[in-house]
């Protein structure tokens, strides 16, 4: 690959109990100008997200002691990291328990470098578009009720109080704020976050909504800001 497509400055954490993948893994992205860290089980994973900055996490699903899907859930409850699942089941069903886990992406092994390099650079664009790496593109200030999205610091807040968002998230209540009482579908809401063409996204968009719900609302069951208009699609309703 060319120098100029290359990436660096960006450390990425690679998690999986099989060492000749992690080897391969370690090759593959120092060789794209990454920085890796390793890790051999779920435990290791969370720990190392802790005491180092890291960019993205490569995680294994099936790990002895605390699996890819435990880790997932602890990294979340303290980083908005972009994770992506490295797993051998590539079933719909194992996809969404990712997505119900924090994940940002799933890939199903055996891969190709190619498409991992094309996930890991589509993760850590959205990352910095999205929040979590600085950006030198100007933002502004969306306010409904008490709820505030500051787009220039990336941050959300309800109540005065911080929220704290994955950067898929942030995107699609940024775009859902700065268009309220808009209704958009889950196709429209998929290809303005992830800029990309939607297949079937009815069930991603939907989890990463439940998600949001579960840190904006008061009660996520009879949400006050972010609504679903069912047969349509979602919106974010203007309050005073």
């Amino acid at each position: 690959m060319n120098d100029d497509t290359r990436t660096t400055g960006h450390t990425i954490l690679v998690c999986d109990d099989d060492a000749d993948i992690v080897r391969a893994l370690r090759i593959y992205l120092t060789g794209e100008g990454y920085e890796v860290l390793e890790a051999s089980d779920g435990t290791e994973a969370v720990a190392t997200v802790r005491s180092h900055t890291v960019h993205l996490v490569l995680l294994d699903v099936m790990m002895p002691g605390l699996d890819g899907i435990g880790a997932a859930d602890r990294i979340r409850q303290e980083s908005n990291v972009p994770i992506i699942f490295l797993s051998a089941k590539g079933e719909e069903s194992d996809r969404i328990l990712g997505l119900h886990a924090g994940a940002d992406d799933y890939i199903v092994k055996p891969f190709s470098p190619a498409e991992l390099f094309a996930r890991i650079r589509s993760a850590l664009r959205r990352y910095t578009r999205l929040g979590g790496l600085p950006s030198d593109d100007p933002g502004r200030i969306w306010r409904t009720g008490a709820l505030e999205l500051d787009d220039d610091r990336k941050a959300v807040q309800v109540n005065g109080a911080p929220v704290t968002l994955t950067a898929l998230e942030f995107g699609i209540l940024r775009h859902l704020i700065a268009n309220q009482d808009r209704v958009f579908s889950s196709a429209q809401i998929y290809e303005a976050v992830w800029r990309e063409p939607a297949y079937d996204p009815g069930r991603t968009v939907a989890v990463h909504v439940r998600h949001i719900r579960e840190k904006i609302e008061a009660d996520p069951s009879r949400p006050r800001y972010l609504r679903v208009v069912h047969g349509l699609g979602y919106k974010v309703v203007a309050l005073p």
